[in-house]
């Protein structure tokens, strides 16, 4: 319930009437779509930024400013790829020189870390 308050915080969904005489407040359909569609944004890497753009777009014909967002992040996700790759190949190189070499003098993992 908390996200859901969070959400209503940050503008991505409307808060419903609370019922005459109080009692709780009942999210109906929109509102269940709605959280889907942040969660599923969110689990693709867009910020609540970039979500409330989208929102906006939302049932429109833009279909060329949603695919210029999806694109956008789509680059990110990719130069991060290349990042998690360069850093892989640093680290499993790293974990060979400390399995081939002698430890006489330290460890070659941090000593790498010292040198590079």
């Amino acid at each position: 319930m908390e996200t859901v308050r969070f959400y209503q915080r940050s503008g991505l969904i409307d808060e419903p009437a609370r019922p005459h005489g109080g009692g709780y407040r009942t999210y109906g359909e929109e509102w269940i779509h709605r959280i889907r569609f942040i969660k599923r944004a969110q689990l693709l890497g867009f910020t609540l930024d970039e979500i409330t753009s989208l929102l906006k777009l939302e049932g429109s014909l833009a279909c060329t400013s949603t695919r210029y967002l999806a694109a956008r992040k789509l680059a990110m996700v990719e130069s991060k790829l290349a990042d998690l790759q360069a850093m892989k190949a640093a680290l499993t190189g790293m974990v060979a020189r400390c399995d081939s070499e002698e430890r006489d003098d330290g460890c070659p993992i941090i000593q790498a870390l010292i040198d590079d």
